[in-house]
C-alpha cells in the first residue's frame, strides 16, 4: 500500500557546518544570500524561496569530520537559475575569492550548464541552469 501524500516540495534543507562563522561569512558574505535568522549554532539564510539552515558542530560531532558526497546521504545540493549569464560571473567571482569551481560547464546527461564549488566544509554545490 503506497502512502501517497502530496507536497508542495522542500520546505528546508539543514546542513552541518565545523565551523559556523566561517560558514555564515562564506553563504552570507561571499555568496550573498540574505540571512533570516539567527540564534545560538544556527543561522538560517534564503536560496530563493528554499530556506537552509547552518548549524555549528555538537558534541557528538566526530573530530575532524568532514562532508563526503560518495557516503550514503547528501550527495550536493544544486540552485537553479535562469539566465545562463549568471554562471560565468558566478565562476569568476569564486575563483577571485579562492574557492575552487569547476567554472561553466556542460551536464551532458541532462543537457544543461552549470558551475560547481564546495563550501568551506566541502559541501557540494552547484547553480545549474532551469
Amino acid at each position: 500500500m503506497s502512502i501517497e501524500f502530496k507536497t508542495p516540495g522542500i520546505h528546508h534543507i539543514a546542513l552541518r557546518s565545523t565551523d559556523l562563522a566561517r560558514s555564515k561569512q562564506f553563504y552570507t558574505q561571499l555568496l550573498g544570500f540574505p540571512s533570516i535568522l539567527e540564534k545560538e549554532n544556527l543561522f538560517i539564510f534564503l536560496a530563493g524561496s528554499t530556506a537552509i539552515a547552518v548549524r555549528g558542530p555538537e558534541t557528538a560531532t566526530p573530530k575532524g569530520d568532514v562532508f563526503n558526497p560518495f557516503r550514503v546521504g547528501l550527495d550536493h545540493l544544486a540552485l537553479a537559475c535562469t539566465a545562463e549569464a549568471e554562471l560565468e560571473p558566478l565562476a569568476v567571482a569564486l575563483t577571485a575569492s579562492g574557492v575552487r569551481n569547476t567554472g561553466v560547464k556542460l551536464d551532458t546527461t541532462l543537457n544543461k550548464r552549470y558551475v560547481a564549488f564546495k563550501d568551506p566544509d566541502g559541501i557540494s554545490w552547484e547553480l545549474f541552469m532551469k
